[in-house]
């Protein structure tokens, strides 16, 4: 007892000048003991809901309807409450409800003269009940911080009342009733059902990839902004955006094809505007007679007319062709990034129409190439350096890309670690043995975590205007490395084989071949080594990965590696619906363990809120927990129990004089 009596002494000696740092918030021993009760009590709540999220692709409809479910928790909750007391169309009514409060409240009112004010008497009290379930994982702090505040105490006051307790059964009914008297149900309503969806989901984790393929990326991204409690892992699709948003050519170029192959303009033209007038432009000029065939864009979701898929055939040429001139230059300048483009413009033969890979002649399938002077096929013509000029520009100076690629600065790295778990995008480049493989960035090799922080403080000097031209020019170039280099943690495929893709219609040239990463990870061993590389501890860890489709239809399973692995891309972005199987995969980690969610496609929000209709979801439990986790067992946890030892510290301090109490 004498030797942990002094060990404080010497502790709060060490500690003097944290401990003054504390005491301007906490000046008594009172406010100190009060906090320390008050965060021990927090310790013993049930974990908040953690839910992952990856490769999104720009579906915004599926995105915020599951943000709205939270992956169908929703619907369990108010089923659990009511499966007694309502019918399976009163449950579905009321989760429509919950998910677009005003949008259902608005179809309501238009059908109904006057809608009943039992309907929203009675409306009102089950949504108090769901309420009060969504929020008992919470203090009342941090729920009274998520109530809008005009609402704010009367919220209050119904949620922490028993409509059932005789004593206070008028006081609360009356407060509903006066809700209605005065019109403000509907509004009472949406903001309940707010509460509701925002406290459903503790953290959200996205594990990269909103850009590219379907027409929202945008819409997601403004979702992001306002959500309470996110992170981001970046994926190879997020590293291309970067790389736009900072001024690299070849980015910009990538990104414009994608759009474009996939006939989503809205993003560009609606989404950031972006003047996509100067390539139409050029692509009309100089590919006039030229029909495009092989260039023609997909138009999966309807939009797009005979004369506009014309055009657009003729600007994703234009582009293609271009992406094609600015990446050899930028990689001609990087000869240490050791990038193989063996089936480029330099291999192919003009007068015979064909192009040559590892020695091997194959014909092309479109052999116009009005732009590409053949002694010096990489060189740009005045007329594209002009378009890529303005359009650089353009993307510089987008307001809300810029201010999109900031947030996924902020809240995002190249990994995180929360929980016991390990989250990247696609890959740690690996050796055939499975042991960390060296990489060379600026000069230096690392491995592992220690390349991960690398390229997370590269990636973050392209925006960063406090540091030389130089330094800031060799990172914006890295952008694109990141996005196909051959030992970036985003691709770790031997090379990309763009050119093959659209020239060639020998199926052997179409496959990239994947790093040994994606060969290894199905061992346990491997997924330890990795873990335990990255300073993973827990008894339960896990890696969570996205980047490849799981094709379920085939069999394939998400969850690898005896469980030690879930790879969550079930494929949200239309385009892998037929590969995949499924529409995608959302991961739920709440206080009893994993839930692995599997998503069927999802029709619209119109009908969705009109017809009452859901993803049709199905569960699988990946791990459940032998005992119901508590804060006390999060990396939150932790903070608090070091925050609640320093407090003790100080109230150790005040009761034997080290420092002075303030009223």
């Amino acid at each position: 007892m004498e030797q942990n009596k002094n060990d404080m002494a010497e502790r709060i000696k060490s500690d003097m000048r944290l401990l003054g740092l504390l005491a301007q918030n906490f000046p008594n021993t009172e406010t100190a003991c009060t906090e320390i009760i008050n965060l021990e009590a927090i310790l013993n709540l049930p974990k908040g809901t953690e839910h992952f999220m990856a490769d999104i692709h720009g579906e915004h409809e599926a995105f915020e309807h599951i943000l709205r479910n939270a992956s169908g928790n929703i619907k369990r909750k108010v089923r659990e409450l009511y499966e007694n007391e309502l019918s399976e169309e009163q449950i579905r009514e009321l989760c429509t409800l919950i998910y677009y409060p005003e949008e259902k409240l608005e179809m309501l009112e238009a059908q109904e003269e006057e809608v009943p004010a039992e309907f929203y008497g009675d409306t009102l009290l089950r949504l108090i009940r769901v309420c009060q379930s969504v929020c008992s994982k919470y203090t009342r702090s941090k729920v009274r911080k998520a109530l809008p505040k005009q609402f704010a105490y009367i919220i209050e006051e119904l949620m922490h009342e028993n409509a059932e307790d005789g004593n206070k059964q008028a006081y609360f009914q009356c407060i509903i009733d006066s809700i209605v008297q005065t019109g403000q149900a509907g509004n009472f309503i949406t903001a309940i059902c707010q509460v509701i969806q925002r406290l459903a989901i503790d953290q959200m984790h996205i594990l990269g990839d909103v850009w590219d393929r379907g027409p929202g990326a945008h819409i997601i991204m403004d979702a992001l902004m306002n959500y309470h409690n996110f992170d981001f892992t970046w994926g190879n699709h997020d590293a291309l955006w970067m790389g736009a948003a900072a001024g690299n050519e070849c980015c910009i170029c990538t990104v414009l094809r994608f759009c474009l192959r996939f006939g989503n303009m809205d993003t560009l033209e609606d989404g950031y505007g972006i003047n996509l007038l100067p390539l139409a432009t050029l692509a009309l000029e100089a590919y006039k007679d030229d029909p495009c065939t092989i260039f023609l864009p997909s138009n999966r979701y309807g939009k797009l007319s005979e004369r506009q898929r014309e055009l657009i055939g003729k600007m994703h040429k234009a582009i293609t062709i271009i992406q094609f001139k600015v990446e050899q230059q930028t990689i001609n300048a990087h000869p240490e990034w050791v990038i193989s483009r063996e089936g480029t413009l330099e291999h192919v033969n003009p007068e015979r129409g064909t192009f040559t890979v590892n020695g091997q002649e194959y014909p092309l399938r479109d052999t116009l190439f009005p732009t590409v002077d053949w002694s010096d096929p990489y060189r740009l013509t005045p007329e594209e350096e002009e378009m890529l000029r303005k359009l650089k520009h353009s993307f510089r100076v987008s307001d809300k890309l810029q201010k999109h690629i900031k947030c996924i600065l902020s809240h995002g790295g190249m990994y995180n670690i929360c929980n016991g778990n390990l989250l990247f995008h696609a890959s740690v480049p690996l050796n055939e043995d499975g042991t960390l493989k060296e990489v060379e960035l600026m000069g230096k090799k690392s491995s592992g975590r220690e390349l991960m922080d690398r390229i997370g403080i590269m990636v973050r000097k392209a925006f960063n205007r406090d540091i030389p031209r130089k330094e800031r020019v060799e990172a914006r170039d890295y952008l694109m490395y990141l996005w196909c280099g051959p030992e970036s943690p985003l691709f770790d495929k031997k090379r990309m084989i763009t050119f093959e893709r659209y020239f060639c219609s020998e199926k052997s040239l179409i496959h990239e071949e994947k790093g040994a990463y994606f060969r290894l990870r199905n061992d346990p061993k491997v997924c330890d080594y990795i873990l335990d590389s990255f300073g993973v501890k827990g008894e339960h860890r896990h890696i969570i990965n996205g980047h490849v489709p799981v094709h379920v239809a085939e069999g394939e399973s998400p969850i690898k590696a005896d469980g030690r692995l879930m790879v969550i891309d079930g494929g949200f972005s239309q385009h892998y619906h037929s590969t995949t199987g499924i529409a995608g995969y959302t991961l739920v980690y709440h206080s009893r363990g994993f839930e692995l969610i599997q998503h069927e496609p999802f029709t619209s929000r119109k009908d969705a809120i009109q017809n009452g209709t859901d993803t049709h979801s199905s569960i699988q439990l990946v791990e459940m927990t032998g005992h119901r986790l508590r804060v006390r067992d999060t990396d939150l946890g932790g903070k608090i129990q070091a925050r609640i030892a320093d407090l003790r510290e100080l109230v150790y301090a005040y009761r034997h004089g080290y420092l002075k109490e303030r009223k």
